[in-house]
């Protein structure tokens, strides 16, 4: 089957001062909104839509990250302004799961997971040396990596501002083995203003746009082989800053610059809506 890319339209509103500039939810033709944060309550964000993940905090993060994902901490995860905020700091932790870090930051993950779908988040990023915030997508049912899968939507490095990458890793297709599918596309003011991330995954194939401008398509080979194509399970979608790591800090990580942020408008997922 072919698979149709949907463009996203949307009309800008000003409505409150929740960012007047914030596009109003408009599902795609065929599409319906089935879970949203539009962030416009303040304070921690609603445990209602987000969990923290700090699994790793003691034995240390994947990838030689730096950082220590702290939990229910307004420093490192806050609605302010109608913006999830999400700050990595330039500090120890002082917490019985610390691995001895010396950078705070956090990773939220959705507590909806959803198989297949229109994915949006409106967000600016950070842009100092060390940096590594990512829009990105694994099995709710979690499992051993890459088999299960993972989807990332959005991944910029502080090294190469401006770069935005969009990935998929498989067991056939992976960073570790060096066969990782994905793209890159130009974002030069992507740490001055927002943009809106974009997923468009089908049984067919998972396009990545970003301002509705697809950038990279990654398709189902057809085979049913879950080593080129997991993606047929529920997902959940997680935001986060990293510092450091084999590819965040392959070139240093620049200490003075922090505390660096991640700043979300809105997230917003749709599903056809005949399902």
């Amino acid at each position: 089957m072919r698979m149709i890319l949907t463009v996203l339209a949307f009309a800008a509103v000003a409505t409150s001062s929740h960012a007047q500039d914030t596009p109003t939810p408009q599902a795609p033709a065929g599409y319906r909104l089935v879970w949203a944060d539009e962030f416009d309550r303040g304070g921690a964000p609603d445990p209602a839509l987000w969990r923290y993940d700090t699994h790793a905090n003691r034995t240390g993060w994947y990838n030689n990250e730096l950082q220590y994902y702290a939990a229910d901490r307004l420093e490192n995860a806050r609605v302010e302004d109608g913006h999830l905020i999400i700050e990595a700091r330039r500090e120890r932790p002082h917490a019985r799961d610390s691995g001895g870090q010396t950078f705070t930051s956090a990773r939220m993950i959705s507590r909806r997971a959803t198989t297949y779908g229109v994915f949006e988040v409106r967000a600016r990023l950070p842009c100092a040396r060390g940096t590594w915030p990512a829009i990105w997508m694994l099995p709710e049912a979690g499992g051993a990596w890459p088999a299960g899968g993972e989807i990332d939507i959005m991944e910029h490095v502080g090294h190469r501002p401006g770069v935005v990458h969009g990935t998929v890793h498989t067991g056939a297709y992976n960073h570790v083995a060096g066969t990782e599918k994905g793209g890159e596309v130009a974002v030069p003011d992507a740490c001055e203003a927002f943009h809106r991330y974009q997923l468009n995954w089908t049984p067919e194939a998972t396009v990545f746009s970003i301002d509705d401008q697809p950038f990279y398509r990654f398709e189902n080979d057809g085979r049913g082989d879950a080593a080129t194509w997991p993606f047929d399970k529920a997902f959940a979608l997680i935001l986060n800053i990293a510092v450091g790591g084999d590819w965040g800090g392959a070139e240093g990580v620049d200490d003075a610059a922090f505390p660096q942020r991640m700043e979300v408008d809105y997230v917003r997922v749709y599903q056809p809506a005949n399902d």
